[in-house]
């Protein structure tokens, strides 16, 4: 987190994540929460992405006070999401076609340590050895992809798990895939996760903050957040994926997202004097 210097300039941090799973448990992580709670202090106000990201980042510092000693104001407002643009751009070529013969489970994340990619690896091999076929596409790049590709090879799953790498335009691999999977370790707010919505896709996730992004939509699976609780959940959409599919591919319109409260609520958030 940067320091914040100048005084003559309005204040504001967004916060994108589960705080209390950031830091860790050992001395570095106990003074660099230290350190950012001082920043925290600076700022005249403090937005969450999130109910679940506001709950956790006060139960981690109960009360910020400013250099005036009073509380530094916190609000919650949504991402900001261009539906127009994730329909139009889905639209396009995908330069790797799917498999059509067995499910097909598409992530779009950072290859590193929170998203739990390196877990999802021992699921998916547990899940091919049982017999349970199915195809992994892993979009993103981060510090554990030479950790990841290696796991890949020693696990002898170079035909089902693929690492894409970063793509410019994921939503054509989003809306070819049967399910939008995200089964980090933590989130926040995942913004593809709407996006998966926007295009009407199957998701599972993991038991995060997540859950809050998929309140009330009928296509999602929340799978306990844990190895075992993972393939419970994906074996449960594999087995269920051949007797589902001609219904899911009559319901395949796009999903509402209205932006026009989050706009409003961010226009009057940098108007205030």
């Amino acid at each position: 987190m940067f320091s914040v210097k100048n005084k003559n300039v309005r204040k504001i941090a967004w916060v994108h994540n589960d705080i209390s799973k950031v830091f860790g448990k050992k001395i570095k992580a106990k003074i660099k929460k230290s350190l950012d709670k001082k920043t925290y202090s600076k700022y005249e106000t403090i937005v969450f992405v999130s109910k679940d990201n506001f709950r956790k980042f006060n139960e981690t510092y109960k009360e910020i006070r400013n250099e005036y000693l009073e509380p530094v104001k916190k609000e919650i407002i949504y991402n900001y999401i261009d539906k127009e643009k994730v329909i139009q751009k889905a639209e396009e070529n995908a330069e790797i076609q799917f498999s059509k013969e067995q499910i097909n489970f598409v992530t779009v994340a950072r290859l590193a340590p929170q998203k739990g990619i390196d877990r999802l690896i021992h699921v998916h091999k547990k899940l091919i050895d049982n017999g349970l076929k199915h195809h992994f596409y892993i979009i993103g790049e981060g510090p554990e992809k030479e950790k990841l590709e290696k796991m890949i090879i020693e696990n002898k799953i170079e035909e089902t798990f693929h690492l894409l790498g970063k793509k410019e335009n994921p939503y054509p691999y989003i809306k070819q895939a049967d399910y939008f999977a995200l089964l980090s370790n933590y989130e926040g707010y995942p913004m593809t996760l709407i996006e998966a919505k926007l295009l009407s896709k199957n998701i599972i996730i993991t038991d995060t903050a997540a859950r809050e992004t998929v309140e009330n939509y009928d296509k999602a699976e929340i799978a306990q957040n844990s190895e075992k609780g993972i393939y419970n959940g994906l074996k449960k959409v594999i087995l269920n994926y051949k007797k589902s599919q001609k219904e899911e591919k009559t319901n395949t319109s796009p999903k509402e997202y209205d932006n026009s409260d989050i706009l409003e609520k961010i226009e009057k958030l940098i108007e205030k004097k």
